[in-house]
This record gives structure tokens, sequence and C-alpha cells, in this order.
């Protein structure tokens, strides 16, 4: 078996190197859309085909760190100092400087809506004790969950590597479909992060910092009805990336879009996408059935309780006693009988 099994990872590491280039592409690389109650695939379309998540994957950075919350091990409450190689992040930030300190609540908030690289360095450095730890844990998490050998996290954010010989974040639409299905069922919670659209951060700053306003990146909440998540990617590599659910009629749906060569045109494929599968899933009261009553154990036929008890009342003291009482009735009267008959017999023979 082991033969088969390496043939079968390097048969996969060659559609990587062949497909997983994440080239962008009209309308998109890959896209599918699930039943996030069931599972069930309702529609899919190069959805095993490799992409790079970019800021997508911070949905994989909050999963590990609800987790840790969940396990007791950390508080949303938890004050964490920033670090200077936390502040050194690029691209998308809310610009945390080494004399700050935030609880894990305010960065998570900072890592979905502003999609914060800074934010997402320091969440990752302080849960996993570095960077590379809690990419250690991304990858534990994703083998937990099932997901494919494509499925590889080298950051805790997305960005493009700094090396050239450094490989990308890696996934497919089917496996972060599963992601986000595992997120919402583990952790309802999140969709009071990947939900808000606006939110203000150093809310309570003193000179020489200033409050700033986060805006999400996902423009489809408060567009697309019933939309509250989850998360949007793009870098020049990737392309535009969106996981997105949305919830009506008691029914919810993922639906994840890798690879769009236009922002407009991955999110107008995302909204018809969920209007159009939607009404498909099943509602969730129906999908997911009432836990059963415990089986009631079977009470016995009153036509058997009375041979049972029959069958015990024959052998009672009782009974054995007056069994022994006609025994020795019957003994006596033989006895009898036979002195009897002995008495007659002699009677005979003397009056012979």
């Amino acid at each position: 078996m082991k033969p088969f099994f390496a043939s079968l990872t390097a048969l996969l590491l060659g559609v990587v190197v062949v497909f997983g280039q994440g080239i962008p592409r009209d309308p998109y690389n890959g896209a599918i859309v699930v039943d996030a109650t069931t599972g069930d695939v309702l529609f899919e379309d190069g959805a095993d085909r490799p992409g790079y998540p970019a800021s997508m994957l911070k949905l994989m950075t909050l999963f590990v760190v609800l987790d840790r919350v969940e396990a007791g091990y950390l508080r949303l409450d938890e004050i964490i100092p920033v670090t200077k190689e936390a502040m050194r992040m690029g691209g998308s930030q809310v610009w945390l400087d080494p004399r700050e300190s935030f609880p894990v609540d305010e960065l998570l908030y900072a890592l979905i809506i502003q999609s914060a690289n800074d934010a997402a360095a320091l969440l990752a450095q302080y849960v996993g004790g570095s960077m590379e730890g809690f990419v250690e844990m991304m990858n534990n998490k994703a083998r937990e969950l099932g997901l494919s050998p494509i499925t590889r996290f080298r950051t805790p954010h997305g960005l493009p590597p700094g090396a050239p010989n450094v490989r990308h974040d890696m996934t497919t639409p089917r496996d972060f479909a599963m992601l986000c299905k595992a997120l919402l069922e583990a952790h309802p919670e999140t969709l009071r992060y990947t939900s808000e659209t606006r939110r203000e951060f150093r809310a309570n700053a003193q000179p020489p910092f200033q409050p700033m306003i986060m805006e999400t990146h996902n423009h489809l909440l408060g567009k697309l009805p019933g939309c509250d998540g989850l998360k949007t990617g793009w870098i020049r590599a990737s392309g535009y990336c969106i996981a997105v659910t949305a919830e009506r009629n008691d029914r919810r749906v993922i639906a994840v879009v890798m690879g769009s060569e236009k922002r407009a045109t991955r999110d107008a494929k995302a909204s018809e996408l969920i209007n159009r599968w939607l009404p498909e899933a099943k509602p969730k009261s129906v999908a997911k059935p009432k836990p059963q009553p415990e089986p009631v154990q079977a009470v016995q036929a009153p036509e058997a309780a009375d041979e049972a008890v029959e069958d015990e009342a024959a052998d009672t003291p009782a009974a054995r006693r007056g069994g022994r009482r006609v025994v020795g009735w019957l003994l006596t009267v033989g006895l009898v009988a036979v002195l009897v008959g002995l008495g007659v017999r002699r009677h005979l023979l003397i009056s012979r």
C-alpha cells in the first residue's frame, strides 16, 4: 500500500505544479456551492483546481484561535502586547505599534473586517509561540478536517512569499468550503465577526494613537439578502477570491469562488450562485433530526406474566409440603394393604 500512497502523493503534487499557479480566469478558476447543513454539493465547476486563497485563509487563523479559546487555553479578553515583527507586516493592516496592547477579541475583528495582516501575525505569534508554530497548528487542523493534501498553509495571513523559492499558501474551492462549513458548526460565533461591515478600532486610544474605522472588504454584506459572511482575498497571483455564506428561510449555503480576474465578476458570480442554489438547500430544522428519546424497555404481556407466576407457584415451599403429604398418605395406604394381604394369606393357610 505504501507505494500506492507514494504514487498518489506524487500525482497530487504534479497536479499542483501544473494547475496550481492560481492564474486568474474569467469568470473564475474554480467555484463550489455546498449546503451548510448537510454538506451536500449543490454546484461545482473546477472545485478541485488548486489556487491561492490569499486573505481568505484568515478564516483558518480564526478557526485555530477560537479552538484555543473553547479549550480554555486563551480568553477573548486576554491582552496581547504588540511585537515589532507584527508591526512590520505589509498590506492591509491596522497599524499596530509595539507600545500598544490589545485584547484577543479586538484583534479578531481586525483580522476579519480589516483583513489586517499585522493582527494575523500578532495572534499567530502569541497563540503558536511563533508564526511557524501557528502555521503548523493550521495544517494540523486541515488534516483533522480531512482536507486534501493540496491544501497547505504557509502563513497566517495569505500574503505572497517574500522569497522566489518559497511556496504560496494553497487550497481548492472544495477544501475551503469544507473548512467554512466546519468553522460555522464548531464556532457559530464566527458570524459575529464576519457579518460586521464597519467597526472602530482603538476606540479608547490615547495620544499619540488615534482611533480608526475598519470597513469590510466583503461588499456582498448588506447587498446580498441573508449574507452574513465570510471572507474575501486578493493578491496579484491569486486573483479575487471569496468565501460567502447566506441564510434565508431556514436554509444556509456556502459558496467559494476563487481566481476571478475582476472583483466585480467575483462578486457577481458569488451572488448568482447563492441566489440560484440557496432554495435547493434543505431547511435546517428538517435536515437535522431532533435527538430520539431513549428506547423504552418492553413490558411483558399479561399472558406471559401469568405463565411466569404459575411456574413460580409450582415450586413454592407450600407446594412442596403438600406433595410430601400426598406421597406419605399413599405409602401408608399401600403398607396397610400389604399387611392386610399378609394376614388374609396366613388365615387361609391355617384353615387348610
